[in-house]
């Protein structure tokens, strides 16, 4: 079983080593790198460089550079998908995002862990688990997503959270570690802010 097959059946396998797990970040990087120097004003060759990078793309989609990611092809966007300056998703597994999210800057997704004891560590091993987001996500200022993690449906994750466990459909999480404060309800819909949502 090559490193690559390990990783995508979330085994622990050589990252840091391994020849062609390396050449393809280092592809993935130079698409990041090459998008991020276009002029903000280059939408057509913004477009073309995301439909290259990433796995699956649907309708449109805006990405603000600037933009890191390991691999690409592991990354699926949904329909009006938004992400604002500063994402960064390491995906050795999948991260699948829904349709109408919006994630602001700074924020994280990291499918990449590595083991708690440092002679494994220490031989460049890791594990890579699936981070998915449902449609209607609102991902605040600052939050990082760690492996293995599930976001649902109707959900809004407050600016500086980090998501450790998965967060049901229709709720406000918010901490560190991100937990549900509320549901959402229909008097949200007469708010214009919350400030523990707060961050574009």
């Amino acid at each position: 079983m090559t490193e690559k097959e390990k990783m995508m059946r979330q085994l622990m396998y050589d990252a840091n080593y391994d020849e062609e797990l390396i050449a393809e970040r280092q592809k993935a990087k130079e698409l990041c790198y090459e998008y991020n120097q276009l002029r903000p004003s280059d939408e057509r060759q913004q477009t073309e460089i995301m439909k290259r990078l990433l796995g699956k793309t649907s309708g449109g989609f805006a990405v603000i550079a600037p933009f890191w990611c390991d691999y690409g092809y592991n990354i699926e966007i949904g329909e009006n998908f938004f992400a604002n300056h500063n994402t960064v998703i390491l995906d050795g597994a999948k991260v699948k995002f829904g349709n109408n999210v919006f994630v602001a800057p700074n924020c994280g997704f990291y499918t990449a862990g590595h083991p708690i004891d440092a002679e494994r560590r220490n031989q460049g091993l890791e594990y890579a688990y699936p981070i998915t987001i449902g449609d209607n996500v609102w991902i605040g200022a600052g939050v990082q997503v760690m492996p293995g993690v599930t976001i649902g449906s109707n959900v809004v994750i407050g600016g500086g959270s980090v998501v450790v466990k998965d967060i049901p459909d229709n709720s406000v999480a918010v901490g560190n570690p991100c937990k549900v404060i509320r549901a959402i309800t229909e008097a949200d819909r007469l708010k214009s802010w919350d400030r523990t949502c707060s961050g574009e």
